[in-house]
């Protein structure tokens, strides 16, 4: 009982916190469920964020109930799930009845300027620490660079690339 106290109390926290969805989320999982409680790695955590690209749903909901399931089977991952999602039906239910009247106020405006600037800062910072993870060697440099490459050119859904790059892996590391 207190491992699923732990994962909801975890995932709320993180849930409360994010901005941006769930890239932004990315830093914080990887503090509190990688360094803070041990419960996957980063190589972990990589896998379940490319599998959260893959299925429907908010990315940040779906790693943590792939990491909630893991850690405590499919209560785990139920409870985990809820904690994520919590803080946000809480505020969004709160905000929906005052949103309308404070909008278009300037402070309002420039708070959320500053939040999206953060955000970005955020995304990077968790590129950077994948960066090293993911890329170990000339046949992962290169597959990176043709995937970026495709991203920066293509207007192919991020499935296709997530697909790709998992056949890609298969067929080098054979």
């Amino acid at each position: 009982m207190k491992i699923l106290f732990d994962l909801f109390i975890t995932f709320a926290k993180i849930g409360a916190v994010t901005f941006g969805g769930g890239y932004a989320m990315l830093p914080i999982l990887q503090r509190e469920i990688v360094e803070n409680k041990h419960w996957g790695t980063d190589e972990e955590l990589a896998d379940y964020y490319a599998i959260g690209q893959c299925t429907p749903g908010v990315i940040a909901v779906n790693v943590g109930t792939f990491i909630g399931r893991k850690t405590a089977g499919t209560l785990g991952g139920i409870v985990a799930t809820l904690g994520v999602v919590f803080p946000s039906v809480v505020i969004i239910t709160l905000l929906a009845g005052v949103i309308k009247t404070v909008e278009s106020l300037e402070w309002v405006k420039h708070a959320f300027s500053g939040i999206r600037v953060c955000v970005c800062v955020l995304i990077f910072n968790a590129v950077l620490k994948l960066f090293s993870k993911a890329i170990i060697d000339k046949a992962t440099l290169c597959l990176y660079l043709v995937i970026l490459a495709c991203a920066v050119f293509l207007n192919v859904s991020p499935v296709v690339f997530v697909v790709l790059a998992g056949l890609a892996g298969i067929l080098l590391r054979r």
